[in-house]
């Protein structure tokens, strides 16, 4: 029987899709979440809910902040694999709750860490980071390289994430395990999160409410569908680096889409018009992503495979269904 893979935000939109996949071909599955409140608490206990009978998933519901906790869990279940995606997301969410990221990324992290380097044979640990490390970065013809500098983060969010692609690289040093950062370029899809903006502008436009357009609708967003991204997650799993060595990679759909013809195909998914009120940028937001996935490609073959008009249509098939049934 293998032994089995760590995966905390497990009722989180991300490690819900991993666990899911994880579990079809053959591994058995633990799953962490403290299913905290910065959204919709019924929307996490669905998605926990739909691994109900399957036994080769195990469920522990604990803050990933508790060291001593997650080092026993790890311990005490022979783990040598984690992904690790519990974090506090959002951007703006950051400027009135500070502390929120402080706990959960930057002590969350740590503590896995630390978990992991106690662990016995342990193989590789698989990260959450972020695109938006790179900061307000200018889009050009090509797109965003892991080797470009990441020193000037406009949210308090970005700086937590950069905190930690630096706390993994000198952890992997210290202690020998490999591990990969995989920096997100805004995921969306079935069972996507609330307050991300295609989920709310489908909430309002369905409601027949006005939906708030930042940045005065020019910027510009990589938007990667979620099982393209557990694609790229997995395959990153499956090939660690050598012992002792961090690699950070990016993990996107290498297209960015203007805002605004995000909206028109969102229109166009959803069968409604939405009434649009815009607005200047809001703080702590950038004008654009652009994923170069080069180096990921190369490692594990990963190649996007949903466009955003087929993804909008099964996350508004999904929504519809979703709410119907609520």
């Amino acid at each position: 029987m293998p032994t089995p893979i760590l995966v905390t935000g497990a009722a989180g939109f991300i490690g819900h899709a991993v666990a899911h996949r994880l579990l079809a071909r053959g591994e058995r599955v633990i799953g962490v979440d403290i299913v905290n409140d910065y959204y919709d608490p019924a929307l996490k206990e669905a998605r926990l809910a739909t691994f109900a009978g399957i036994n080769s998933f195990a469920f522990e519901r604990l803050d990933i902040a508790d060291a001593d906790k997650m080092r026993a869990l790890v311990r005490d279940n022979n783990i040598v694999r984690v992904v690790h995606l519990a974090a506090q997301a959002g951007v703006r969410y950051s400027i009135e709750n500070p502390f929120a990221y402080e706990r959960s990324n930057l002590a969350g992290h740590l503590s896995v860490m630390e978990a992991c380097r106690h662990a016995e044979g342990f193989e590789h640990l698989v990260y959450a980071s972020s695109s938006s490390v790179y900061g307000d970065k200018p889009m050009g013809g090509e797109g965003f390289k892991e080797d470009e500098p990441a020193n000037d983060p406009v949210s308090l969010y970005a700086a937590t994430k950069r905190a930690c692609e630096l706390m993994s690289q000198s952890y992997a040093k210290l202690y020998g395990f490999p591990q990969t950062g995989l920096r997100f370029f805004t995921v969306y899809g079935p069972w996507g999160r609330p307050d991300m903006a295609y989920f709310s502008f489908t909430q309002k436009i369905l409601r027949g409410e006005a939906i708030e357009v930042y940045g005065n609708g020019q910027m510009a967003r990589d938007f990667t569908y979620i099982d393209d991204i557990v694609d790229g997650i997995i395959g990153s799993l499956d090939r660690p680096p050598a012992q002792g060595e961090h690699r950070v990679l990016n993990i996107g759909d290498s297209h960015p889409v203007g805002l605004m013809d995000m909206i028109e195909t969102l229109e166009q998914a959803i069968g409604r018009e939405a009434v649009k009120i815009m607005r200047p940028m809001q703080p702590g937001d950038v004008t654009a992503t652009y994923a170069d996935v080069s180096k990921l490609h190369a490692l594990t073959g990963y190649k996007p495979k949903v466009m955003l008009a087929e993804g909008l249509g099964k996350f508004a098939d999904w929504y519809r269904a979703y709410y119907a049934a609520a």
